[in-house]
């Protein structure tokens, strides 16, 4: 499946115009719902992976290229993530643009778009969704030893054996907190 993308080159305008519309920055959701209100490209109700995804690279492409562009003529700074896509001013300590950016390289090379089909997209949305999950398991682990992020391994174990005192089975405690326990520390710090 290949969908027909406008040149990247006709969307900077519409993308600069939001920029200017939207001072305090906005998500990238939010940005792409009034592309199109704009640009058919962008309203046409898609709840396909392959569609959205297209429009995602897109937008990011042309927003790492006009980063760019901001920052070699130094008149802003363009911050670029799902949740905040903002321009800032650009002033002397502006943070310098890393070559060695992997998520900024992807999205300039425009072959990227056009080489991945919708089993690679499928692949990374699902990876994206099991990693999630594992966060989320991590959050819970945490919480059952009343722990939250950002924690080290030690502060872990030391917490660990505390509540592993307090619920020891022999001491009074419950078998099945015990068992929670030792669940959540496998979690957090597999061997």
């Amino acid at each position: 499946m290949n969908l027909q993308y406008p040149a990247p080159e006709t969307l900077f305008k519409p993308i600069q115009q939001v920029l200017a519309d939207y001072p305090s920055g906005t998500s990238e959701y939010e940005f792409l719902t009034v592309l199109g209100e704009n640009l058919s490209y962008f309203s046409q109700c898609q709840s396909d992976a392959f569609v959205l995804f297209q429009r995602h690279f897109l937008l990011f492409h042309c927003l790492y290229r006009l980063q760019q562009d901001y920052y070699e003529a130094q008149t802003g700074a363009l911050q670029i993530s799902a949740l905040q896509i903002r321009l800032w001013p650009y002033h002397r300590g502006s943070q310098h643009i890393s070559p060695l950016d992997p998520l900024r390289a992807y999205y300039l090379d425009i072959s990227n778009l056009e080489s991945t089909d919708s089993v690679q997209i499928d692949d990374l949305l699902g990876k994206f969704w099991l990693a999630l999950t594992r966060n989320d398991s991590r959050t819970d682990a945490l919480a059952l030893l009343e722990l939250t992020d950002p924690v080290d391994d030690d502060a872990i174990r030391q917490r660990y054996r505390q509540l592993v005192m307090q619920h020891h089975p022999d001491r009074g405690g419950d078998h099945a907190i015990l068992q929670q326990l030792n669940l959540a520390l496998a979690k957090l710090l597999p061997k």
